[in-house]
């Protein structure tokens, strides 16, 4: 079978830079385009920069319909894997879905920090889907973004079945949450119309990290990489990640955890 054309604009992206790499992943029903903006600015203060396109993404929804959450849980190690080919210190950032993905990363690998925009552990509008096979479709509204006049590459309508995956990522990463320990910030919209604010909070009271933050992103709604706060969540994360890469390569270097 012949995999399904990419969307123009929906590709992934490698942006070479020093040794110091940020992952970024998009989140359910977005792509690559979505998180751009943020990592053509981290390019350009020097940052290796890779968003990969998770399965199923940015093509057409029949080929979502056959992804399954493994096949994006890998996605996101093998990005990892080809940023640790080149650079000493990686840094995971997720939105939405993708926030969950990173942060099931991080139970696997020694990130030197994880970021999540609008992380996802609970998408209400989808429960009553949970388990469900029809209807196959299911529209999708706009993007929830509070800025006017901006496009996200999504489909009109994702598959039951593709929703379905999106809550088993999310509850296999709610119960994991307890193993996490690295470094971690975490951007929140309160006015987030997709996933509950409390989803953050929830991560935040649970991982085990003993250098965590949470940010709020007060003029944003969900899709915050598109939308007002797209500046500060750079600026942020910037400040960041000096913080810890300087304590990083102050102390001997870890390995992946097995």
């Amino acid at each position: 079978m012949t995999a399904a054309k990419v969307i123009s604009g929906a590709e992934h992206f490698f942006l070479p830079g020093n040794s110091i790499g940020i992952l970024i992943c998009h989140g359910f029903n977005g792509t690559p385009q979505s998180v751009r903006y943020l990592g053509e600015n981290f390019a350009a203060r020097g940052f290796t920069v890779f968003a990969p396109r998770l399965a199923g993404h940015g093509t057409d929804e029949n080929e979502m319909e056959t992804s399954h959450y493994r096949d994006w849980i890998q996605d996101v190690e093998a990005a990892y894997a080809e940023l640790k080919k080149t650079c000493t210190n990686v840094f995971a950032i997720g939105q939405s879905m993708g926030g969950a993905l990173v942060l099931d990363l991080a139970t696997k690998v020694a990130c030197d920090g994880i970021l999540t925009i609008n992380a996802a552990l609970k998408v209400p509008e989808y429960e009553k889907y949970r388990n469900q096979s029809v209807p196959r479709f299911i529209p999708e509204g706009k993007p929830d973004i509070k800025a006017e006049n901006v496009i996200e590459i999504a489909y009109d309508r994702v598959p039951t079945k593709a929703v379905n995956q999106l809550l088993d990522i999310m509850q296999h990463t709610g119960t994991r949450l307890q193993r996490i320990t690295c470094p971690l910030m975490l951007f929140h919209s309160p006015d987030d119309h997709v996933v509950p604010d409390r989803c953050s909070h929830q991560i935040y009271e649970t991982v085990m990290s003993d250098d965590k933050e949470m940010i709020s992103l007060d003029n944003s709604y969900h899709v915050a990489s598109l939308d007002h706060d797209k500046d500060y969540i750079i600026e942020q994360t910037h400040r960041f990640i000096q913080k810890h890469t300087k304590q990083a390569n102050s102390a001997p270097l870890t390995s992946l955890i097995i």
